[in-house]
């Protein structure tokens, strides 16, 4: 995956000032054993998932605030899920939706994990992300960009309080709190501690720190060590989309991170069959179950029918992009950000289902229920 003038520069913290202000964890769990996580995969089967936001929802905030979040939707479109065959949901929280209304968020996303359950389906959360608008705001979201994909999607956490020592106190908080609130549950998959954090979201250069990845690079560790501070019987991960990864001299920095510090690794790939398979040898060395948190591009060659069977015979979670199609406008490729569409494109990008339901590809339905052995519910 891939606005706000820059504060002024003698505000500006260096990532060495920002990570020696950021609230350390008391408690040190260490990384599960590879054992533990193969273990741990061996109980939860072939997972097979989609990257979920309710269709009338723009972003996380718009999903998970009091005003526009609409839990008859939630149970509606978890219920198409796993229709069509899928066992796991993964779903983007946000650091603001903690700060706005702790409360309320965590009543919400008390009401998610329960509805998901009762459709038997698992979710794997997402506590932070790089991607896209830098500059997120609490309260009522602007309307989609027309012809745009993905365009009111934010990072979490913005850059104004990326940067602000005295705002990661909120952050600890944010992470320690929700986490603890599911410590134990079982209903919850695994924890995704951050998005694609090396992603620079270059639509948006102009309105984030020059800075951005030492603080992230400096924040990464402190992230993990909140989340093992409060000892989940879930393990972690935090996907990596950018190599090369199997040589550890060859690895940037963000992604030695993601890698020795994950309990499951997981990854974002959306080149074909081959392309995909070869990210999977390439991480196989680690010894450890494999997600592929991102997929689906179709016309960049990933699709259901070839790439799923793979992950299938290689026993990799896979996650698409997008359910059912709405106003993220993910059923546009990428590059509507330069030149916005006119109209939806015969070939979806991203997305499985049409707002009523009915499947983009029915081929692709097929497909699915096939390899996860979940029949047609009627």
């Amino acid at each position: 995956m891939r606005r706000r003038a820059a504060l002024k520069a003698p505000l500006l913290l260096t990532a060495a000032a920002v990570a020696s202000q950021t609230p350390r964890a008391t408690a040190r769990p260490q990384r599960w054993s590879a054992a533990r996580a193969r273990d741990w995969q061996r109980d939860q089967g072939w997972l097979v998932g989609a990257n979920f936001i309710t269709s009338n929802a723009v972003n996380q905030l718009e999903m998970f605030q009091r005003e526009t979040h609409d839990p008859a939707r939630i149970d509606r479109e978890l219920g198409l899920a796993r229709d069509i065959g899928l066992n796991t949901v993964r779903v983007f929280l946000h650091d603001q939706l903690w700060a706005q209304d702790s409360v309320g968020f965590t009543r919400r996303l008390e009401d998610f994990v329960a509805t998901a359950a009762r459709h038997d389906i698992k979710p794997l959360l997402v506590l932070f992300d790089s991607c896209w608008d830098p500059v997120p705001r609490p309260g009522r979201q602007r309307p989609p960009t027309p012809g745009v994909h993905n365009s009111r999607w934010v990072q979490s956490p913005g850059t104004e309080n990326l940067q602000d020592s005295k705002y990661h106190r909120v952050l600890y908080d944010y992470v320690t709190g929700i986490v603890d609130r599911f410590r134990d549950d079982e209903r919850v998959l695994a924890w995704d501690v951050w998005n694609e954090p090396d992603n620079p979201a270059k639509e948006y250069r102009r309105m984030q720190r020059r800075n951005k990845f030492e603080l992230v690079t400096a924040m990464l560790p402190h992230v993990f060590e909140w989340v093992r501070s409060v000892d989940p019987a879930q393990p972690l991960t935090s996907g990596v989309w950018q190599g090369p990864w199997k040589d550890p001299v060859r690895r940037s920095r963000i992604s030695d991170i993601q890698l020795t510090q994950s309990d499951v690794i997981s990854f974002h790939n959306y080149g074909d069959a081959r392309e995909f398979e070869g990210r999977i040898d390439e991480l196989a060395s680690l010894e450890r179950p494999l997600m592929c948190t991102e997929f689906l591009a179709r016309t960049m060659g990933s699709t259901i029918e070839e790439v799923l069977p793979v992950a299938r015979k290689r026993g990799v979670g896979a996650y698409t992009w997008g359910l059912v199609a709405g106003r993220t406008q993910t059923y546009l490729p990428w590059d509507s950000w330069d030149r916005p569409y006119d109209a939806t494109p015969r070939v979806w990008f991203h997305d499985l289902l049409h707002a009523d339901g009915r499947p983009y590809r029915p081929s692709e339905v097929d497909t699915i229920r096939r390899l996860s052995g979940v029949p047609h519910s009627s």
